[in-house]
């Protein structure tokens, strides 16, 4: 069993930058496969970013270059840094853990980018 914490989101400015953070509790983190996810308003969720645990990273085209998924094995810890933020990036943005059937979700954080 895994428990995820996302924390870190909040309102920005565009062009700004938040950095969110997943604190997971439980155990094997290093095991699980790390992903971002975000669902707007009216709309699908959908993957933003994921890390393996070989440390491979995927990102969805609309947020290359901008954001960056790491993850710290000794704290237990995922992080997204998003940067060159978007009104479009506004989003309830969720932590998730896979492996292997396995599959689990944190609350959500609410990033909103607004003027």
């Amino acid at each position: 069993q895994v428990q995820l914490v996302e924390s870190g989101g909040g309102l920005v400015q565009p062009g700004g930058s938040l950095r969110l953070s997943c604190a997971a509790s439980g155990s094997s983190f290093s095991s699980y496969i790390m992903g971002w996810y975000r669902q707007a308003p009216g709309k699908r969720r959908e993957l933003v970013a994921t890390i393996t645990t070989a440390r491979n990273t995927y990102y969805t085209d609309s947020v290359k270059g901008r954001f960056t998924i790491s993850r710290d094995n000794a704290r237990n810890t995922a992080y997204l840094e998003m940067n060159s933020l978007k009104p479009e990036d506004t989003a309830v943005y969720y932590c998730n853990a896979a492996r292997y059937n396995l599959n689990y979700w944190g609350q959500g954080t609410q990033v909103t980018v607004s003027s």
